[in-house]
């Protein structure tokens, strides 16, 4: 067999029909409401968002978990013993230690099937903006590229995969340990969003502090036409994603299209799925597309 299988995780937040018409296989992360039992982050499948959200607003703090080094083994392993050699593009080392727990598994499996090829190589991406650099590997991939034209494709732009976002409640991120109590507190009393982004570490910063909902929509899209490939005549994707905040989503992918028309496919619109809902909480809104070279933290 000569073609190689392009392989993901659970956190890239693209959808159930998405994975059913490309045939890409993810292996789950995991998380766990009120300290029952440890859940799985399927796609499509078992607890919503919506059902996870409603659960926080009532106060629940959910934990989340990566796979283990046993559960990469267990997942690649079946795809080696059928012939195939696979590409591995993983969830962001900036924000989990499951990078290390992937190439951990892929030393182990290259000794067991040294016929065989695997590759992981490091998003240093989150949410569907991990969904976006996957998306253009596997056009690629169809294009006719090969599994070392892919991993150097991601290792060149991964730092153009620009991620812009914000959140409208601050306990979420005081729940996460991202912001101290007191800053929660007036900063939901003043109304403010922090507008935040993910750096060249594949790490979340906070870029700068929004007073008020359309000032953040607004400062967001402004951030896109200024670190988009080509500003506001950018043609490359541009996926919005959201955390139970359908009606927002939908309020923002106006916005952009409003002063960016060439989008192509125009603003696709995902669900933030429950790895990284957990953490920032109802209500989150971001924005990702390809640009310029990340930025830094202003302070």
């Amino acid at each position: 067999m000569s073609d190689f299988l392009l392989t993901t995780e659970s956190p890239a937040d693209l959808s159930k029909e998405y994975f059913e018409k490309t045939g890409i296989p993810y292996i789950p992360y995991h998380f766990q409401v009120n300290d029952d039992e440890l859940l799985t982050d399927t796609v499509g499948y078992g607890m919503t968002t919506k059902e996870l959200s409603e659960m926080m607003d009532k106060g629940v703090v959910p934990k989340t978990s990566q796979p283990n080094t046993a559960e990469y083994e267990e997942f690649f392993e079946p795809f080696l013993q059928q012939g195939w050699d696979v590409f591995h593009v993983v969830f962001s080392s900036g924000l989990s230690g499951a990078y290390n727990a992937c190439v951990a598994a892929v030393e182990e499996l290259r000794e067991k099937y040294p016929e065989r090829k695997i590759i992981a190589v490091d998003s240093r991406a989150a949410a569907p903006g991990f969904g976006l650099m996957v998306d253009e590997v596997y056009t690629r991939k169809c294009n006719g590229a090969t599994m070392e034209e892919l991993e150097d494709f991601v290792l060149k732009n991964r730092d153009h995969l620009q991620h812009w976002f914000y959140v409208t409640d601050l306990k979420y991120l005081k729940n996460g340990g991202r912001v101290s109590a007191a800053s929660a507190a007036i900063g939901n009393m003043l109304n403010i969003c922090p507008l935040m982004f993910v750096d060249k570490e594949g790490k979340l910063k906070v870029y700068e502090k929004v007073r008020g909902k359309k000032k953040i929509i607004q400062a967001t899209v402004d951030k896109m036409i200024e670190h988009a490939k080509d500003g506001t005549g950018y043609y490359g994707k541009c996926f919005v994603g959201h955390f139970n905040a359908p009606d927002e989503a939908g309020i923002m992918k106006e916005a952009i299209e409003e002063r960016i028309t060439g989008i192509d496919g125009g603003v696709q619109i995902f669900e933030i799925g429950k790895t990284i809902g957990a953490h920032s909480g109802p209500g989150t809104i971001a924005v990702f597309f390809w640009g310029d070279e990340k930025v830094e933290a202003k302070n």
